[in-house]
């Protein structure tokens, strides 16, 4: 009897050491102790050394593997760049609309627009034409009062309009090449180009005209025609 309780005590403990091993085995720690100190009772001994194996034969050399494809880089990043530079440009659109909804002028003829952008004044020509517009042209005392309405009401002192004389000195023309025959509004004492360098023009709150440096920077107005319907 007292062998069959031996026997028994054997399975029972051989069956606890299995149960803790497929438990480890699932990632389930049950207490982070060592096994063997879980188990004090039935350490398990480390099983004898096995012979040494013989040394196994070296392999065969593998074959030249294949020659990789060449990536076009250049190509890639060509078309990465030119990505970037239509992002950019639809950017600059999206700020231009969202600035032309917060406030413009009109006559029964033209849209008038402040742009709040600091340019020069080649930069404010180009800046109007790319977006079918042109420096704005005060051709008249109603639409010279209106803009200077606009501009002074937006808490602007000056802004470029489209009036200079670039290509002959003293000969100011608006930026459609027609000379100012029927309506100018110079400020007293104006045009005053004493050194040759004052050949752009700009707008004062007020409505009068100043001759100024075409490389200087300030807001601008551009001016659209209406659709015909």
């Amino acid at each position: 009897m007292s062998g069959c309780g031996a026997l028994l005590r054997r399975n029972q403990s051989i069956l606890l050491v299995l149960f803790l091993l497929q438990i480890q085995s699932l990632g389930l720690d049950m207490d982070s102790r060592p096994t063997t100190e879980v188990c004090a009772t039935h350490t398990i001994a480390p099983g004898p050394k096995g012979d040494k194996g013989e040394k196994g034969l070296p392999g065969i050399p593998g074959g030249k593997g294949k020659a990789g494809t060449v990536c076009d880089c250049g190509r890639y990043r060509k078309v990465v760049g030119q990505l970037d530079i239509s992002v950019a440009r639809l950017k600059t659109s999206m700020k231009f609309v969202k600035n032309v909804i917060a406030g413009i002028r009109e006559t029964e003829e033209k849209f008038y627009y402040i742009v709040q952008e600091e340019k020069n004044y080649r930069e404010s020509l180009t800046h109007c034409r790319i977006r079918g517009g042109m420096l704005a042209m005060p051709k008249d005392e109603a639409a010279n009062t209106l803009i200077a309405d606009y501009v002074a009401k937006s808490g602007f002192f000056r802004v470029f309009i489209g009036v200079n004389d670039l290509e002959k000195e003293g000969q100011y023309v608006f930026t459609d090449n027609t000379p100012l025959q029927n309506y100018s509004n110079w400020k007293e004492g104006e045009p005053s180009d004493p050194y040759g360098h004052e050949d752009c023009v700009e707008m004062l709150s007020s409505g009068r005209w100043n001759d100024t440096e075409c490389h200087l920077t300030m807001y601008f107005v551009c001016e659209f025609v209406k659709k015909k319907k």
